[in-house]
């Protein structure tokens, strides 16, 4: 027995910290996102509802609001506690990090503290609203939802940017920060365009998601008019964000060009330095420097990434730095495999738009056809991962450094050995928290369906029952 335990503590010993701290903050990463399009563009989807319910007295458009508010105000307590527990995640995982990085990287944070309580008064004073405020009053309550979802998630964007350009601080010969300029650390180069590319996938995901749902419904025979609103609110917002998003996407992708050259390099899948580079499709880099596999499209990379020169624009290669200084061969083809991912499923989703897009302008109808109900059951769980592909881009791509070009992910992590017992410890929590979600999610779902029509007891905006009055003789309350 003792040797058992004596093999067992020098296994731990001999445990990297590293690829398990950076495994258990990809996976914790990876499940919180799939809530913050909830989080930011659910509350728009239900403004959408109220106002045309309280304008147009749409009975439907009433119970759809209300409905989706309940919905919303789960996942956003669901993302609350994930988001929690990455704010200790800093911490714990990355203390060398934010011992050295911390007064500067902790401003955006601040702020995201702050909208977070913000839209935490407010889910709770729409909900509790429905029978307490009148109409227009009520609906305006939701509007602070939506600006502290927007700002709460361009804050954590902007610590984010702030790793990718870092900016806004002044160090001393060792390395330590003396001075911190809190505007230069939020409105770093990398803040605007990495701002905008989220919350317009936030709007995206979030509308393809909640349109999936009523697809969904619609094809098992739901047609009535509430799936059919559920469905149009939801797909539209998500139809009108996606060119928005292929348009930022272009510009993100041409800062990386101009200022995250390697990280573009991995994308691209380029060894050395060359013009003319082609676009691509899938293909692998080897040990060798060698690119094999794909379809390339002859000079396609350096036309993208300058129009105005063309097919002669210059990309600078992986090997223009150090190999300790770029990602590795495994890294730089999970990046570009993601990035086609990403690029791929969005011209999916973009094609996807067009068709619904084209049908509401000629014919002045949502598409109701079974091709276009079964692509946009498809389109929720195609726009996560495309979300998520994006996002191995931004953070494979930048490897080896957390901090770009000034401290690598080895010098931030923690030294504890035991931390992939808090991995597997993390990984059952949240495996359990995502299966109770669906499953109370489902279980509001059904009990609404078993409740009819217009049935729910708590009326919106019906007035509150009035106390019968004592009988002669009793006493009151």
């Amino acid at each position: 027995m003792g040797e058992t335990l004596t093999v067992l503590a020098n296994a731990a010993a001999a445990v990297n910290p590293v690829p398990w701290a950076r495994s258990q903050m990809a996976f914790t990463l990876g499940f919180h996102i799939i809530l913050v399009p909830l989080g930011v563009s659910w509350a728009f989807m239900v403004l959408i509802a109220n106002y045309r319910a309280v304008r147009h007295h749409d009975r439907a458009a009433l119970l759809l609001a209300q409905r989706w508010s309940k919905y919303m105000a789960v996942t956003f307590a669901v993302g609350a506690v994930t988001g929690t527990v990455l704010s200790f995640e800093f911490g714990l995982l990355w203390p060398h990090f934010m011992g050295t990085w911390g007064e500067a990287f902790g401003i955006p944070f601040a702020f995201e503290g702050i909208f977070f309580f913000t839209e935490a008064i407010f889910v709770a004073v729409y909900i509790f609203g429905w029978r307490r405020l009148k109409p227009w009053t009520h609906f305006w309550t939701g509007v602070p939802i939506v600006l502290a979802g927007v700002f709460g998630s361009v804050s954590v964007v902007a610590a984010n940017a702030w790793m990718n350009a870092p900016s806004g601080f002044t160090a001393n010969a060792q390395g330590e920060i003396v001075d911190v300029d809190p505007l230069g650390v939020i409105f770093n180069d990398a803040m605007p365009l990495q701002a905008a590319h989220m919350v317009v996938a936030a709007y995206l995901v979030g509308g393809f998601l909640v349109a999936s749902v009523y697809a969904i419904g619609m094809l098992r025979g739901r047609t009535d008019r509430y799936h059919k609103l559920g469905l149009t609110i939801a797909f539209s917002v998500a139809a009108v964000a996606t060119p928005i998003q292929i348009g930022v996407g272009d510009s993100l992708a041409r800062w990386v060009y101009n200022d995250q050259p390697v990280k573009f390099a991995a994308i691209e899948l380029v060894p050395t330095t060359s013009s003319d580079v082609p676009e691509t499709l899938l293909g692998h880099l080897n040990a060798d420097g060698t690119v094999t596999g794909g379809v390339p499209i002859p000079g396609l990379a350096s036309w993208l990434s300058d129009p105005s020169t063309g097919r002669s624009t210059v990309v600078q290669g992986l090997d223009t730095v150090p190999a300790d200084a770029r990602p590795t061969v495994l890294e730089a083809n999970v990046v570009h495999l993601a990035w086609d991912v990403m690029v791929g499923l969005g011209t999916v989703l973009l094609l996807l738009s067009l068709w619904y897009g084209a049908v509401w302008l000629f014919r002045r109808h949502l598409p109701t056809s079974k091709w276009f109900l079964r692509a946009a059951a498809c389109a929720g769980v195609l726009a996560v991962v495309t979300m998520e592909a994006g996002w191995v881009v931004t953070e494979v791509g930048r490897q080896p450094w957390i901090v770009y070009n000034l401290m690598k992910v080895e010098a931030a992590a923690t030294g504890n050995t035991g931390v992939w017992i808090t991995f597997i410890a993390v990984a059952v929590l949240y495996v359990a928290l995502g299966v109770t979600t669906v499953v109370v999610l489902r279980s509001m779902s059904r009990r609404f369906r078993r409740a009819g029509g217009f049935a729910d007891l708590d009326t919106p905006y019906g007035p509150a029952k009035e106390p019968e009055p004592a009988k002669t003789g009793e006493r009151g309350p």
